[in-house]
């Protein structure tokens, strides 16, 4: 598959990685919705996080933000493909299945420490106005996670350039990592606890630590593990949504008070 990628001409390239991104992006975000909104609830299988309703517009926003996310990371293959093109990256043949799984396995840490500074890079003050179209999304949704900024989009769709051109990786090792991105970022983003009686340290309370990061804006910056959260002190308690989510209510229940007097 390697050599069919590196035989591909720029256009196709960029044309299967559009098709490519928006198919993961529909699919995972489809399934998820329908599992956390439908499915999990009426099975009585896990909990929602955020009961606050989403904002007024939020799920068009989101698509039409994702549409541009996608065009971004469906067009940036021509990054990797050129890579290989130049001889600055060689895609190894024939990589045995230990292989692939060692190399998909260090791709994924090494996606949570990308993730991590660039995150934590957007919420400084020179780059916070290019992550705030993300943070819109107070109460999240599956179909938030490639809700970006085009500059969002580019800082974290850079993932694979750097490991390329260290290492020589399989093409299904490279190829893995916006799949089991998306895939955890679906779950991140799902407003749902689906294993609540997991500790909030768990790798499985990912959706647990992305909820009070957008519900608190700062803290919890890591991805799926905790482990740069907790090397840089940024972890947020695992209680600090609640005072927001109660404000809301009471801000709520009064407004309902004074309309009805």
């Amino acid at each position: 598959m390697g050599a069919t990628f590196a035989s591909l001409s720029a256009i196709e390239v960029m044309a299967w990685g559009l098709v490519f991104f928006a198919s993961i992006y529909l699919v995972f975000g489809g399934l998820t919705w329908l599992l956390t909104r439908h499915l999990l609830p009426w099975l009585g299988i896990g909990r929602i996080l955020d009961p606050r309703p989403l904002a007024p517009g939020q799920l068009r926003r989101e698509f039409s933000l994702s549409a541009v996310s996608i065009l971004i990371f469906g067009t940036g293959m021509i990054f990797p493909w050129g890579l290989v093109q130049l001889g600055w990256a060689t895609l190894t043949p024939h990589a045995s299945a230990g292989r692939i799984a060692l190399e998909i396995l260090a791709l994924m840490i090494w996606n949570d420490v990308h993730f991590w500074i660039n995150h934590r890079l957007l919420h400084t003050r020179l780059l916070k106005r290019f992550h705030l179209p993300h943070h819109r999304s107070v109460v999240t949704t599956p179909f938030a996670t490639y809700a970006f900024h085009p500059v969002e989009a580019l800082m974290l769709g850079n993932v694979i350039l750097l490991p390329m051109v260290v290492h020589d990786f399989s093409f299904w090792s490279l190829a893995s990592v916006p799949v089991f991105s998306l895939f955890f970022n679906c779950i991140g983003h799902a407003n749902y606890d689906l294993w609540p009686q997991v500790s909030y340290s768990h790798w499985f309370a990912a959706s647990r630590r992305h909820h009070l990061h957008h519900a608190c804006y700062h803290g919890n910056f890591g991805f799926q593990f905790t482990f740069m959260d907790r090397l840089f002190r940024t972890r947020l308690n695992a209680d600090a949504a609640q005072p927001h989510i109660d404000r809301h209510f009471s801000q709520a229940a009064t407004r309902a008070r004074k309309s009805s007097s």
